[in-house]
């Protein structure tokens, strides 16, 4: 693309959810455990993430069921992710983790933007703590849609009206709406994935019914895929325990 020349606005009904590297199995929940009656004992197991199913399904559904939770701290997870602003500042309230997003102070931001997909719900419906969300009609989505592609069109045309008058992108910035898509790293252990998890997803039969936004619900449901594969022991026993975090 020549340098005068400007990016083609896009919008997305989706997000990204990259496991970009992980330092996690079942075998840390259990070395971390079992160091409270073996001491260095457990030195050679700490080494070896073999784990033996049988004898080590019962230990961690315990550990879950009894809400012992610092052997599922001993463990790390990175991931990439790409979503709207308004999902990042969702997720930043969890001081659970460790995060670095893309700045757009440093660099210019790129216009991809998010707009409602045909399957999101539209109407809220009932009371605080309650919420049911319920299908708009085909009128309510051409609208929804239609609005947000307009305000991030000229949104983003502003933004770059000031970035050509030389104003700084820090500056520049303050037009941009939520529906902007940003970037950023997020890195946690188990412990802290569990609790972001029962927050932020609507499961049937969980001990602390939650209502999360959808779009912050779409990134956790990411994530949950991939750390069931991670630790397929300890995810068994997060739901069998009504989905609650140790």
């Amino acid at each position: 693309m020549p340098d005068n020349e400007k990016p083609e606005i896009q919008f997305r009904s989706d997000v990204t959810v990259e496991l970009v590297r992980s330092s996690a199995d079942d075998s840390d929940v259990l070395f971390a455990a079992r160091v409270s009656t073996q001491g260095e004992k457990t030195l050679e197991g700490a080494l070896d993430s073999d784990v033996d199913s049988s004898r080590s399904k019962g230990l961690i559904n315990y550990l879950m069921r009894d809400r012992h939770g610092s052997p599922f701290e001993h463990n790390s997870m990175t991931f990439y992710v790409q979503a709207p602003i308004f999902v990042f500042r969702e997720f930043m309230r969890h001081r659970i983790a460790s995060y670095n997003e893309e700045s757009g102070r440093y660099r210019e931001l790129g216009p991809v933007f998010y707009v409602p997909g045909a399957d999101r719900n539209l109407v809220q419906v009932g009371k605080a703590g309650a919420y049911d969300f319920l299908p708009g009609s085909p009128e309510q989505s051409e609208l929804a849609v239609s609005e947000a592609k307009a305000v991030a069109t000229e949104a983003y045309a502003s933004y770059q009206r000031m970035l050509d008058a030389g104003i700084a992108r820090e500056v520049a910035r303050i037009v941009l709406p939520l529906s902007l898509y940003s970037s950023m790293y997020v890195t946690m252990n188990a412990r802290s994935l569990m609790n972001f998890l029962s927050l932020r997803t609507k499961r049937e039969g969980t001990h602390f019914p939650s209502f999360p936004q959808r779009e912050i619900e779409m990134v956790a449901e990411k994530m949950e895929a991939h750390w069931a594969g991670l630790m397929p022991l300890t995810y068994e026993a997060f739901n069998a325990n009504g989905r609650v975090a140790p």
